[in-house]
C-alpha cells in the first residue's frame, strides 16, 4: 500500500521544479541528491502517477506534475502561514494571553499588573478575566482560560496547582467599636450580625468554606443577616452601621475601608492562601509564563498582610 505524501516530499519537488534537475535541487537545499531523488519516487509511487520526464538536459512536468504544482505551492504557502501565525505567540510578538484571577484582585492587582505587561510586551493582547475562585478553575479546566490566580481551596480535577504564591489575613470589621475588642470566636461569629460578599457561590466560595469549617466544628451555624455579591458592598454596608463584614485585610487597606471601619483578628487567625492553577499537564504560552512571573512580583509588592490587633482609631478617630 502507498504511503500519504509528506511535506518534505513536497519540498523537494518544489525545488526539483524550480531548479531544473534534482542536482540542482539537492545542492539548494543542502542534501544529497540520492536522498532527494528518493523522496521524489516515494512521492510518485504514493501518487501511482510519475511527475517527472528525466531528460538529459532538464527535467519536464508531467500532466500529473503541472496538475500537482499549483496545489504543491498552495501547501507551501499555507505552512508559512501557519508557522507565522505561532511565532507572534513563541517570540511575544503577538497572540493572547486569557488568564483568570479572584473577583477581589482587580482592587489589589489589575492594574498594575496590566500596565506592567503591556510596556513589556506591547504587541500581546491580554485578557484578564475577574471571577469567583471556583469559576476560573471551571475556565481553566474547560480551556476557556490558559491559566489563573485562585484562592485555595478549589475543585483541582484536571488541574495542576502550584505552590501558595500569596498568603493574606481575612479580619472582621465593624463600625462599631465594641464588636472589636477581642478577637471573635467561631461562636460569636454565628451571633454576629455578619453580611458576607459572594452571594451566588455562597459556601462553595474558598473563604466562606473556612468560615463554614469553623463554626460546624464549634458546633455552630453561620447566619448572615445579608449576602451580596461584591466584597466593596458588603464593606460600605458594614460603614453603613448595617452589619459587620469578614473581609481580607488587604482589600479593605485598599479600598480606605481601614480609616472608616474598626478591625480585628478572629480567633484564630483566618488566611486567605493563592495559588496558580493550569489544566493538567497543558503546555503554557511564553507569555502567559511571563503574565504568572509578573503576577508573583506584584503579588510581593503588595502591602504586607500581618495579622492585627483591635483597631479602634478608624470610624471617625480614636
Amino acid at each position: 500500500m502507498a504511503s500519504a505524501m509528506t511535506l518534505q516530499q513536497l519540498t523537494y519537488f518544489l525545488a526539483a521544479v524550480e531548479h531544473g534537475s534534482f542536482s540542482a535541487a539537492a545542492e539548494a537545499l543542502y542534501i544529497a541528491q540520492p536522498s532527494l531523488s528518493e523522496q521524489i519516487r516515494r512521492l510518485e509511487h504514493s501518487l501511482g502517477v510519475p511527475l517527472f520526464v528525466r531528460t538529459n538536459r532538464k527535467l519536464v512536468l508531467t500532466e500529473a506534475g503541472h496538475l500537482l504544482l499549483p496545489r504543491a505551492q498552495h501547501v507551501r504557502v499555507a505552512t508559512k502561514e501557519a508557522e507565522e501565525s505561532v511565532r507572534g505567540v513563541r517570540t511575544l510578538t503577538g497572540g493572547t494571553v486569557a488568564f483568570g484571577t479572584f473577583s477581589s484582585a482587580q482592587h489589589l492587582l489589575l492594574s498594575d499588573l496590566i500596565t506592567d505587561f503591556r510596556a513589556r510586551h506591547p504587541r500581546v493582547r491580554i485578557r484578564v478575566v475577574g471571577l469567583n475562585s471556583c469559576e476560573v478553575a471551571d475556565a481553566v479546566r474547560d480551556g476557556t482560560l490558559e491559566a489563573g490566580l485562585v484562592a485555595l481551596p478549589v475543585d483541582d480535577r484536571g488541574l495542576d496547582v502550584s505552590g501558595v504564591v500569596w498568603t493574606c489575613e481575612v479580619v472582621y470589621l465593624s463600625a462599631d467599636p465594641s464588636r472589636v475588642t477581642e478577637p471573635p470566636t467561631a461562636q460569636r461569629l454565628a451571633e454576629a450580625p455578619l453580611i458576607l460578599p459572594e452571594a451566588r457561590w455562597g459556601n462553595i466560595d474558598p473563604t466562606r468554606r473556612q468560615l463554614l469549617g469553623r463554626v460546624q466544628r464549634a458546633g455552630v451555624s453561620l447566619n448572615p443577616v445579608a449576602e451580596v455579591e461584591s466584597p466593596a458592598l458588603a464593606l460600605t454596608l458594614a460603614a453603613g452601621g448595617v452589619g459587620d463584614t469578614v473581609i481580607s485585610l488587604p482589600l479593605a487597606r485598599s479600598l480606605g475601608y481601614l480609616e472608616r471601619l474598626h478591625s480585628v483578628s478572629l480567633d484564630p487567625p483566618l488566611h486567605e492562601t493563592f495559588a496558580f492553577i493550569t489544566r493538567r499537564d497543558a503546555h503554557l504560552s511564553p507569555a502567559t509564563r511571563v503574565l504568572m512571573e509578573l503576577v508573583t512580583k506584584h503579588l510581593a509588592a503588595l502591602e504586607s498582610c500581618d495579622p492585627v490587633i483591635s483597631r479602634t482609631e478608624g470610624a471617625g478617630g480614636e
